[in-house]
């Protein structure tokens, strides 16, 4: 079995190659720009790991990690766009560097290339796959634009954020899982297990990506620090210390995120450092990582077999960037 690491480097391998024409330049050096910036590409290799989980890796894994990474990549080009992000893993986002108009046809181009890639797959689970994968893009604009909707809502509930984080995150971590195992030739069970498994994972993934766009280091977040926060979003932080603040900082926090105060970064986490949110995002991932393992123990393989996916999701919830 290999680990993560080590998928990781014969997935680069084959994907840092051009995935556009020469021309247009103009539309086709941004897309190879976004690419070139990398990243953990922890999607792709989730798809080869799952075929990994029931048999040797297939070529089909490797074309379906490469439609998985494209499409991430779209979605992750048009996010920025609506968060009008500035930085990318440390790097201009496309409509920075380039032009707004110029961004959004590089993602409608990068996905038109994963369907691409996805249609040389073989036949005999090409339906299957592309049924999984069409719910899974159709889920991830759904969590999209629920996030939107979020950040105008005066209330948000934990059980609404947890679907829109299930939607815009996890079900493309778990989708790249099940895809793999389809192509290692694993059953219906071991599927639905191996794809909750990567859901639970997701929402603990988000959790800590919540957590590190309050508190993490810009030089290793690779974004902006505090970006959440300046764009009132919804996050598990905001809304865990909405729910145990008590009227006078619940009163300040609705100040903070009704004006643009400069300090603003700064005074919602001194609340959020009062409410003890860290610990309490400490203890959310802690529970949505023990259900992902439970799902995982579920799945009919000898338990060497699981070790990578263990370790990756333990490194998932306690990465620093």
């Amino acid at each position: 079995m290999l680990s993560f690491q080590e998928l990781s480097v014969q997935f680069n391998e084959q994907f840092d190659t051009k995935h556009f024409p020469e021309t247009p330049h103009t539309l086709y050096a941004p897309g190879e720009y976004f690419l070139s910036i990398g990243g953990k590409r922890v999607r792709p290799v989730m798809c080869m790991m799952g075929n990994e989980l029931f048999s040797d890796i297939h070529s089909d894994a490797f074309v379906a990690a490469r439609a998985v990474e494209l499409f991430h990549n779209f979605t992750l080009v048009h996010d920025d766009m609506m968060d009008e992000a500035g930085l990318r893993r440390g790097m201009p986002t496309v409509h920075t560097k380039y032009d707004v108009n110029t961004a959004l046809l590089v993602g409608d181009v990068m996905l038109i290339r994963a369907y691409e890639f996805l249609q040389n797959i073989q036949p005999s689970y090409l339906p299957k796959i592309l049924k999984i994968f069409n719910k899974t893009a159709r889920e991830v604009c759904e969590g999209q634009q629920l996030d939107m909707d979020y950040a105008k809502m005066e209330e948000v509930t934990m059980e609404q954020y947890i679907h829109m984080i299930t939607l815009k995150t996890s079900v493309l971590l778990a989708a790249s899982l099940e895809i793999g195992a389809i192509i290692g030739g694993a059953s219906e069970n071991n599927c639905h297990h191996l794809y909750e498994f990567g859901k639970k994972i997701g929402i603990a993934f988000q959790i800590q990506d919540d957590y590190l766009d309050a508190y993490g280091d810009a030089a290793n977040f690779g974004k902006e620090v505090g970006g959440d926060i300046k764009q009132n979003k919804k996050t598990f932080l905001l809304l865990h210390a909405l729910s145990v603040a008590n009227n006078d900082q619940r009163a300040a926090l609705a100040e903070l995120l009704n004006n643009d105060n400069p300090d603003k970064v700064e005074k919602v986490l001194d609340i959020f450092n009062a409410c003890g949110v860290g610990a309490w995002a400490e203890n959310l991932k802690s529970k949505y990582l023990q259900e992902a393992f439970d799902h995982l123990e579920s799945i009919a393989v000898v338990s060497a077999r699981k070790q990578p996916l263990i370790e990756l999701a333990n490194y998932l919830i306690n990465r620093n960037k």
